[in-house]
């Protein structure tokens, strides 16, 4: 199986990524001719050679447009996508070559996407590149409480972070790993200002598109994980944790802006060959037993442990003392995260005791692909194990989404998406 690992012990943002994955072996020729349909002259993007702390890395470059609005502040690079991104800098170092100052574009999905549909990706590409965007919009408007449509992408609008995302897939395209795995993601500490504030590390969009994922605070005060670096690790890893057993062929380093002293600043990424069927990875089990709730609490508590980070939230009948009849909450999480969960059980619920353990999950590597019906797209899940496909599933809530527009019961929606999925299949 061909499997990537993202060795985040430096953070990650998309200009580190794609630089890893160049160095990796993706020819940078064809990166840039991948970019040149999204009307990205040739000289726009470069890869320099650079050190980091004693190790030497790619970076990658974008200049011609990206400015990041807000002033530098706490010694940190306030650059496109905050520290570890592209050097569009505010007349500060940021130990690369500056550029001068432009104006920074804010972009609509919609104009994304017309952007993307004109690039020289595949179908599968531009789907995901699409999907990409989308998940961050649902970020950004959930942060500022407005709708996805009317959202404008602020610094992830901008031409470098588009050149960044489609870069990398397609990037990972080329690479044709079947498993991509991922470290914890070091996101540094301290604070950055913005224009709306002063925000601790990591940002809001950051943190949000981290949930799930497991996280620690280094030695740095930098802000080492992007909103598009962590949009990227956790789309495409599907499991996190130490490096999977693999035979080892090519090893990739993606600089970042800025050159610690004491440690390099890069995303290291391994690629090579696995003959695990599954990785197993740990997750915490967290249990409470509740006979003296009320029933409509029941469903708040399940959406506050999910918005919280939970992989899962289930509940069981069960029999307690006294022959009462209760429920038996269970909630599967990341080990990091058991604390926070915990105190929102106590905050949420009757409960005055939970008990917890470790274990470990296997899970077939998934994909999110955009299929076309004749009612309109239909996201599907695939699943697969060692490379082949098990499962593909439409997206229930898109299928309830289309019956309500086109008045027909989900369960023909369904129908309908699957066939188009088989028929893509059968002529691809």
């Amino acid at each position: 199986m061909r499997t990537l690992y993202f060795d985040c012990f430096s953070g990650a943002s998309g200009d580190m990524i794609l630089g890893a994955l160049i160095d990796a072996g993706v020819p940078f020729d064809d990166v840039r001719r991948a970019l040149g349909s999204l009307a990205v002259t040739p000289d726009l993007v470069r890869v320099d050679r650079v050190v980091r702390a004693g190790v030497q890395a790619a970076k990658f470059q974008v200049s011609g447009e990206g400015d990041h609005e807000h002033p530098p502040t706490q010694g940190h690079d306030h650059g496109h996508d905050h520290g570890h991104d592209h050097d569009h800098t505010h007349g500060h170092a940021t130990g690369g070559t500056a550029v001068a100052p432009h104006a920074h574009a804010h972009r609509t999905l919609d104009e994304i996407s017309r952007l993307i549909d004109g690039s020289a990706l595949s179908g599968a590409g531009k789907d995901r590149a699409k999907a990409l965007f989308h998940t961050l919009g649902e970020a950004e408007a959930a942060i500022h409480g407005t709708s996805i449509d009317q959202v404008h992408l602020h610094e992830v609008g901008a031409l470098d972070s588009i050149v960044d995302i489609v870069g990398t897939v397609f990037a990972m395209e080329q690479i044709g790993a079947t498993r991509v795995a991922s470290s914890a993601l070091n996101v540094g500490s301290g604070t950055i200002t913005v224009a709306h504030g002063r925000y601790p590390v990591p940002a809001p969009a950051t943190i949000r598109l981290l949930r799930g994922a497991p996280i620690y605070a280094g030695p740095e005060r930098a802000e080492l994980v992007t909103p598009t670096g962590a949009l990227l690790v956790t789309a495409y890893a599907s499991t996190f944790g130490p490096v999977p057993p693999m035979r080892v062929d090519t090893i990739g380093y993606g600089a970042g802006s800025r050159d610690f002293a004491d440690s390099p600043n890069v995303l290291r990424v391994l690629v090579g060959e696995s003959h695990e069927a599954a990785s197993p990875h740990a997750v915490v089990v967290i249990e409470a037993e509740i006979d003296d709730m009320t029933p409509q609490i029941f469903g708040v508590v399940m959406d506050r442990l999910l918005d919280s980070g939970a992989l899962d939230v289930f509940y069981t009948p069960i029999q307690m003392k006294k022959n009462r009849p209760g429920v038996l909450l269970s909630v599967i999480a990341p080990p990091g995260l058991r604390e926070g969960l915990v105190a929102t059980i106590f905050r949420e619920t009757t409960t005055i005791g939970v008990r917890h353990r470790e274990t470990a999950r296997e899970c077939l590597d998934r994909e999110i692909v955009t299929v076309e019906t004749p009612l309109g797209a239909v996201r599907f899940k695939l699943a697969r194990l060692g490379g082949a496909l098990l499962n593909a599933a439409p997206e229930f809530d898109d299928c309830v989404r289309l019956a309500g527009e086109h008045g027909l019961p989900a369960k023909e929606v369904q129908a309908v998406a699957m066939k188009a999925y088989l028929d893509g299949t059968r002529t691809t």
